[in-house]
């Protein structure tokens, strides 16, 4: 029986890792890309465990120019492409004051965030259509409670997040009759890296009502949504935004 066959973006540590642990678990093949260099000996052993295949690419989305040779390294590896996580991205360079905000910083995170996730989608949605579906095939964005709530002292992160939501509609459109399932996938206040300069602020808030559910997400918490998207069991579905937030962005009064 042949396997599935996913990419993870920014897979090697967080949430990215959570995504790709969670799509083993659920039997498929991993390919993680990842701008981390020397991580794959580690990630493999990971991966392995779980009865799964591995292979690595070290890559960066917003490089347009690579996008080919990911999808090839994919092909080459398992023979098709079932899944895309994009997951990869970068926070705001610099917390401050919106009028304050470079040139330089906003296109950072446009250029990864939103113009290098939407070019590499592109690309895998052609091959996945070149190829026979013999499994669900889905392609699941990692956006953030950030595309709908503002949040001043990064509004570069915000936008980018804000745009690939409406990137992730238009795509599902498009993919709706060829039954690729595509989602938006948008986490909370979670547990990582990207968050670990400002725990203590977030401690705080978490204590003081913030996040309904009263703690921290997890890694884990959207690996496993991730994992449930793509078993196709939720393919009439697609173009969902599935929020991950412990009920963060729930309007209140």
């Amino acid at each position: 029986m042949t396997r599935p066959a996913a990419i993870v973006t920014g897979g090697a540590r967080g949430i990215g890792l959570a995504c790709a642990e969670a799509l083993a678990d659920a039997g498929f093949d991993i390919l993680v890309a990842d701008l981390a260099e020397g991580a794959a000996e580690g990630l493999a052993e990971k991966i392995a465990e779980r009865g799964a295949k591995f292979a690595y690419a070290q890559c960066d989305i917003a490089n347009l120019a690579g996008h080919a040779k990911l999808v090839e390294a994919a092909t080459d590896a398992f023979g098709r492409i079932d899944c895309l996580v994009n997951n990869a991205g970068v926070g705001a360079v610099v917390r401050g004051d919106l009028l304050e905000l470079t040139p330089e910083n906003f296109d950072r995170a446009l250029n990864v965030n939103l113009r290098g996730t939407v070019f590499l989608s592109q690309a895998v949605a052609k091959a996945m259509l070149a190829t026979p579906a013999v499994s669900a095939r889905s392609i699941i964005t990692i956006t953030s409670v950030s595309a709908a709530m503002a949040s001043p002292e990064r509004a570069d992160y915000c936008i980018s997040k804000a745009g690939l939501s409406m990137w992730v509609k238009n795509l599902a459109l498009r993919l709706a009759a060829e039954n690729v399932g595509v989602f938006e996938v948008r986490p909370g206040i979670i547990r990582t890296d990207m968050t670990a300069g400002v725990s203590a602020k977030y401690d705080a808030l978490i204590d003081g009502g913030l996040v309904p559910a009263k703690r921290w997400g997890e890694a884990g918490d959207i690996g496993a949504v991730v994992a449930a998207l793509a078993s196709g069991k939720f393919g009439f579905s697609t173009g969902s935004v599935i929020d991950v937030d412990g009920a963060l962005s729930v309007p209140r009064l």
